[in-house]
């Protein structure tokens, strides 16, 4: 284990360089200028942003500028944001937490919601719970994420006027008061503003995995192992929670990996729509601004969730299923 762990991280490093090279040469052949604000600014001479330019080493060939910016990435500097006007390492560190903390929670109710929902209508195939929850997972599957995150909107708008809904935000990370506030209320408002971008992504994401792990279930219920087991007489809880969602989860953990590595793209919608400080609005305005270093620096951290993402996948499917690990 300890050997493939190793082998997949040395894999990963050329998967990370090509990934970053192909985004750095997309970005320099975009039109555009990412000194354009510099050089229109009268108050700005046009030897300092030749200096500019000499420093960050944008007057080289595209493949010289890469060289540079790997330099910089094994000091762990991503570069300066000419948009932002800030380092790169703290712009990201900041909308990193946020998008992680958004996308954790709306995973988290996903899968603890989705995977019971699932088994329960396998077991129950043709029920009226079943037919019940196909209809809401067929209905949740076909409505956008951006469309459902402008609906419920309107619902808390229009219902303001009912104390529970009066009490949940429409949109941002905190209230105008925040800093009024003492450190008990400020985490109570930093969870009432995760309400409704949590309920929109775990809707969204909800129908999809139900109906996943409800087919997995299914199939493993009707091989021949699950009916040599229950003429054996085993309970039936045994037989579907022991023997058949012990086969059945090898899937859903596959699909896990990708769910992790999609933490930080997942939520880059609703984070727009509902104004919510994440990585999703940050990468539009970095790449509207064609600011090369907060790009690449956005694009190195999905590549590297990516690569986290299924190496986890990895581990946990040997831990799950011992027949992984030979």
């Amino acid at each position: 284990m300890r050997d493939e762990i190793i082998r997949r991280v040395l894999i990963s490093i050329p998967q990370l360089l090509l990934m970053s090279f192909i985004a750095f040469l997309f970005i320099d052949l975009a039109p555009g200028d990412i000194l354009a604000k510099y050089r229109f600014d009268p108050r700005i001479s046009s030897e300092t942003v030749e200096k500019i330019e000499e420093k960050y080493h944008f007057d080289k060939p595209t493949i010289v500028q890469f060289g540079y910016w790997l330099a910089r990435l094994v000091r762990l500097d991503l570069g300066y944001s000419f948009s932002r006007e800030a380092n790169v390492n703290a712009v990201i560190a900041e909308r990193f937490l946020n998008t992680l903390t958004l996308s954790f929670f709306s995973i988290f109710f996903t899968w603890l919601i989705a995977v019971p929902l699932g088994i329960y209508a396998a077991v129950h195939q043709y029920s009226w719970g079943d037919r019940i929850m196909s209809i809401i997972s067929y209905f949740g599957m076909s409505l956008p994420s951006f469309f459902l995150a402008l609906l419920l909107m309107y619902v808390l708008y229009m219902g303001r006027e009912f104390p529970v809904l009066a009490a949940l935000p429409i949109g941002g990370m905190i209230s105008s008061n925040y800093e009024q506030l003492g450190w008990p209320m400020k985490i109570v408002d930093r969870g009432a503003h995760l309400v409704l971008p949590v309920v929109i992504l775990t809707i969204h994401a909800l129908a999809g995995l139900q109906r996943i792990s409800r087919g997995n279930m299914l199939e493993e219920l009707r091989k021949q192992y699950v009916v040599t087991a229950r003429a054996k007489g085993l309970p039936e809880n045994k037989v579907v929670y022991t023997h058949a969602l012990r086969n059945a989860i090898n899937p859903l953990i596959t699909l896990f990996g990708f769910s992790f590595s999609s933490l930080l793209s997942g939520a880059a919608l609703v984070e727009i729509i509902i104004n919510w400080p994440g990585m999703g609005s940050l990468m539009l305005a970095a790449v509207r601004a064609q600011d090369t270093f907060l790009v690449m620096g956005s694009m190195l951290m999905g590549g590297v969730m990516l690569i986290l993402g299924n190496l986890l996948a990895d581990i946990l499917l040997v831990i799950a299923d011992p027949r992984m690990r030979k």
